[in-house]
């Protein structure tokens, strides 16, 4: 990992190592019962395997794409860049490529392996709420995820989720239970063991990602206001995107919702939902961090 002038985070690299660790171990002990109740589970790993490459390697364009963001230049957004261009400068890290999505909902992300393949992406809606303070935080924000690798981590851990289902459903409905079909009356209910486990192995790895990814975005508030100094300027944009956000239109947000892990701000967060499932912490808690560390710079 290269170095950078974004504020490190051991809290985060411990959470990332130990979720990752948490993960695979969970996934050979899931491989290991299907092929115990005679599911040829070679074929579905090398199959979720390609998935995983894919996703992993062109995850930058598989967001800009689904979140129908394309990359301008600087003529196109010349402030825009200017921001980037600058906090490039403070962090000491590669510039990433710009990009815009063309949506009302405000918001911002960033994607990527690496530095080298980063892009972030804001949409037009947070381009006109915002004052250029804001903007900077905000885009702080988003380039410290880069500079911690969380973006990669984040990938790969909410794509092992998916490959529970795929297993499954493999296993269920492409008749990949083998092994003698021991789901007759002679023998344990193959069907009802493979749903259950990937139930269970489905359960904690939404948990255990949901975990680390509330952490991820206290640890990029912290980086990202430690690195412009001004951290009064994203707790406003914080707030202002919050409160724009509860003005959008309900059919737009559930449009955004399954981007929810990789945005500034939650398109629906809602009330109802608890907070052990959520993919950010409570605005509260991120503005009273916020308030900490500027309370922490002024002394």
């Amino acid at each position: 990992m290269s170095r950078t002038r974004f504020a490190p985070d051991r809290g985060l690299t411990t959470r990332m190592v130990t979720t990752m660790f948490l993960l695979g171990l969970l996934y050979v002990a899931f491989v290991a019962i299907l092929i115990a109740v005679g599911v040829r589970a070679v074929v579905v790993l090398v199959i979720a395997g390609g998935f995983l490459l894919v996703q992993y390697f062109l995850s930058d364009k598989i967001a800009l794409f689904a979140m129908h963001g394309r990359e301008v230049s600087p003529q196109e957004a010349p402030e825009l860049h200017g921001i980037i261009d600058r906090l490039s400068a403070m962090a000491d890290m590669p510039k990433p490529r710009v990009a815009i999505a063309d949506s009302d909902v405000p918001n911002a992300f960033a994607t990527g392996r690496n530095q080298k393949n980063a892009v972030v992406c804001v949409t037009t809606g947070i381009l006109r709420r915002l004052d250029a303070q804001e903007l900077e935080g905000v885009l702080a924000h988003e380039m410290s995820h880069v500079a911690h690798r969380d973006v990669a981590v984040m990938t790969i851990a909410s794509f092992l989720g998916i490959v529970a289902g795929l297993m499954t459903r493999f296993a269920l409905y492409s008749g990949l239970a083998g092994g003698g079909r021991r789901d007759n009356n002679n023998g344990p209910p193959v069907g009802l063991i493979i749903l259950l486990v990937s139930g269970i192995v489905y359960a904690v790895s939404f948990l255990l990602t949901r975990a680390l990814s509330r952490y991820r975005e206290l640890a990029a508030d912290r980086a990202g206001a430690l690195l412009t100094q001004r951290p009064s300027a994203l707790a406003s944009a914080l707030t202002k995107v919050s409160g724009e956000i509860a003005r959008i239109p309900t059919q737009d947000l559930r449009e955004a919702q399954p981007f929810n892990a990789f945005y500034f701000a939650p398109a629906l967060s809602g009330q109802s939902i608890a907070s052990l499932f959520s993919t950010h912490p409570p605005l509260e808690r991120r503005l009273a961090q916020l308030s900490s560390i500027s309370a922490e710079l002024g002394r």
